[in-house]
């Protein structure tokens, strides 16, 4: 009888391993893919999608059917929803269908969690935190916005903040009031290449404004935004887009298998990937967060979780988990500018945009649904 492998999350970590194992085990495996979502969204160009006229959705969505509907019929399955209760020990979990509302509990051989993370502020269209439709609906209404705004504020200088006020200012620089609003005396978490994110951002005509933490945003009957700084201070303006915090997909997950941050809880895992404390559940990508969150780090992570999933089928020892080889950051500032480093090594502005910025990866959208990401 063949075993069966649950993987929760259909984005870049599940989708991943979903890939790897059924190109192996096409025939002698069930794998039963668990997601929000219909689509696969490449969220990586969600800063651009915002820019009207500058990314077409099918470009950033694919249905999740067309990737797996390469492999034989019997070998896996997709169900639309999402996972509300795990027991590890029981080796099952629960998923509340997105069709009926029913609820349906699967039971597994191999557990993979992919959740990932979804924006702190719900309203923030950087990850998928809804249904295709909403998400759509969220980027749809941001870019109307963003087109009619004449004066925007970009809360919270990490990547993301980054590259959503660099999409801005390249495309409304000259044009729109953009300021990036910087909780510290830096951006970037005072990264290495913060100096340099910067200065490509004024060349953008982006205003940064440091120690402006955001506390809270409020939009008036009028459209306004009322923005409240940390120190009181309070300032108006058209259009507020928060970049600032992610929170784990983690709750369904037992709360003795997460870490003790009340404000961010990930899953604790071992060097293999898998749960601490936990039998055959594994997992990968932004509900980890170790040693950070980000796409090359998932990606790595993602396939040394299905090789460890494949050799605990096969009954063997699991190895240890492979990241990159060197730390890579990368921020695209805008459509012809970025920064970045490789490891200490920083990397030219023009090197950055030629291997990100130029098109925010959407090309690699179709090994994510052919398989050969895998």
């Amino acid at each position: 009888m063949a075993k069966t492998v649950v993987i929760l999350g259909g984005s870049l970590g599940g989708l991943h391993v979903a890939h790897a194992l059924l190109k192996k085990h096409d025939k002698d495996l069930k794998v039963i893919l668990v997601s929000k979502n219909t689509h696969f969204f490449w969220n990586l160009a969600s800063v651009r999608a915002i820019i009207p006229g500058q990314i077409k959705d099918e470009d950033i969505f694919r249905p999740l059917e067309s990737a797996l509907s390469r492999y034989s019929a019997t070998s896996w399955e997709l169900l639309i929803g999402a996972a509300t209760a795990a027991d590890f020990d029981g080796k099952s979990v629960e998923v509340v269908l997105a069709a009926d509302n029913s609820t349906r509990t699967i039971s597994y051989d191999q557990l993979v969690l992919a959740t990932g993370a979804r924006c702190a502020s719900p309203e923030a269209p950087w990850k998928a935190a809804g249904s295709y439709e909403d998400i759509i609906h969220s980027l749809h209404q941001t870019a109307a916005q963003v087109q009619d705004a004449e004066e925007i504020f970009v809360g919270g200088a990490g990547s993301t903040g980054i590259e959503v006020a660099g999409e801005l200012g390249y495309e409304y620089g000259k044009t729109k009031a953009i300021t990036l609003l910087c909780a510290g005396d830096r951006i970037l978490n005072g990264d290495s290449v913060a100096p340099a994110a910067a200065n490509e951002l004024r060349k953008l005509n982006v205003t940064i404004r440091y120690d402006a933490r955001v506390q809270s945003a409020k939009t008036h009957p009028d459209g306004k935004t009322e923005v409240t700084l940390a120190n009181g201070e309070t300032l108006t303006t058209d259009l507020h887009l928060p970049t600032t915090g992610l929170v784990p997909n983690t709750e369904y997950i037992p709360a003795r298998y997460l870490s003790a941050d009340a404000n961010y809880r990930t899953v604790l895992v071992d060097e293999y990937l898998q749960v601490q404390g936990a039998q055959d559940v594994w997992a990968c990508g932004d509900i980890v967060s170790k040693p950070r969150a980000g796409f090359f780090i998932t990606q790595k992570q993602a396939a040394s979780v299905a090789k460890n999933v494949e050799a605990a089928l096969a009954g063997r020892e699991p190895t240890v988990a492979k990241g990159p080889p060197v730390d890579i950051f990368a921020c695209a500032v805008g459509r012809g500018r970025g920064a970045g480093r490789m490891g200490s090594i920083k990397l030219p502005s023009f090197g950055v945009w030629l291997a990100k910025g130029r098109t925010l990866g959407v090309a690699m959208v179709a090994g994510y649904i052919d398989g050969s990401v895998a």
